[in-house]
């Protein structure tokens, strides 16, 4: 009876927290007061002639006179979140994709995509890039160019109630279940972490994989999960929404290097540069720490964006 009764609360919270998605939701957090009202209206920035000087001569995008992107198709705010008709995409990964489009003299095309689709998506040319929460990472870098545009910070978060108190070191993960996303930087770092505990005779941990957002809520709080472990920005969005949820530890992507998202193109493009070119632009104009900070991102800002810098696993 206790099963089903924590089942039914957590889906009842389930319900709260995707109607909270709806435009009108304010959420305060990292410093930031973030309205998704308000963030329905575009930042725009200038057309930078640099920038397109530096594409390839007769490049042909997916779409001519546009930039088609594959971002997250799930509402996972800041990032991504459908606006109140249930179609529009919203989130920080957009408005970076918008000022890049703007940069380069394009329209911008934005296509929901899933995690698992996003690499063959870009190699086959069915994307010009993707920007999706992508860290850079060595493995990566054999198939991707990257421009940087986000410093990589990972959290661990419980329920509000939960007995873990910290998760500072990867002894601390033995013997949780711990949700996170398949093939990502995180899992990587679980997956290092684990197997050095196991040699130390510790108890392996469990790891979750979860569809959606939903899902993850779902498994959190209904106790299948013991702790999520994913991007922090939207770790600390649902803890300040709801306030189901805690922060018990946080680590750089690059664990234990400082690691960073990025534009991602297919290796030998020849996007990369004009990219960080159009970033390196906005970031001087003051239009990327626009967007950073009307999602509560600013933590998370770099001062330069670089090209295939190193990441994970060099």
């Amino acid at each position: 009876m206790q099963n089903n009764k924590t089942y039914i609360a957590a889906l009842l919270l389930l319900t709260a927290v995707g109607s909270a998605y709806a435009a009108g939701t304010s959420v305060a957090y990292n410093g930031q007061r973030v309205s998704l009202e308000a963030n329905k209206a575009p930042i725009h920035t200038a057309k930078n002639d640099q920038a397109v000087a530096q594409l390839p001569a007769g490049h042909r995008f997916v779409v001519p006179g546009a930039f088609t992107v594959a971002v997250a198709a799930q509402n996972s705010p800041p990032l991504t979140v459908f606006s109140d008709d249930n179609k529009t995409l919203l989130g920080s990964e957009v408005d970076i994709a918008r000022l890049v489009a703007d940069s380069l003299g394009l329209k911008l095309n934005v296509v929901p995509t899933s995690w698992e689709d996003w690499p063959l998506g870009v190699a086959s040319g069915k994307y010009d890039a993707a920007i999706s929460n992508v860290t850079v990472t060595k493995a990566r870098k054999e198939k991707f160019d990257f421009a940087t545009y986000r410093r990589d910070t990972l959290g661990f978060y419980v329920k509000a109630d939960s007995k873990i108190k910290a998760i500072g070191k990867p002894e601390d993960i033995a013997g949780l279940r711990i949700i996170v996303g398949s093939g990502t930087n995180q899992e990587a770092v679980l997956l290092a972490w684990d197997k050095a505990n196991q040699a130390k005779g510790l108890k392996p941990f469990s790891p979750i994989y979860t569809k959606d957002d939903a899902s993850q809520t779902l498994a959190l709080q209904s106790g299948r999960a013991d702790a999520y472990f994913g991007p922090n920005v939207i770790g600390a969005w649902k803890a300040a929404l709801t306030g189901k949820t805690r922060l018990v530890g946080s680590f750089d992507g690059g664990w234990p290097k400082v690691a960073h998202i990025a534009v991602t193109v297919k290796k030998g493009s020849g996007l990369a540069e004009p990219i960080s070119t159009a970033l390196n632009g906005v970031i001087q104009n003051g239009d990327y720490l626009k967007v950073l900070n009307r999602w509560g991102e600013g933590v998370e800002k770099i001062d330069h964006s670089e090209i295939n810098p190193p990441g994970l696993g060099d």
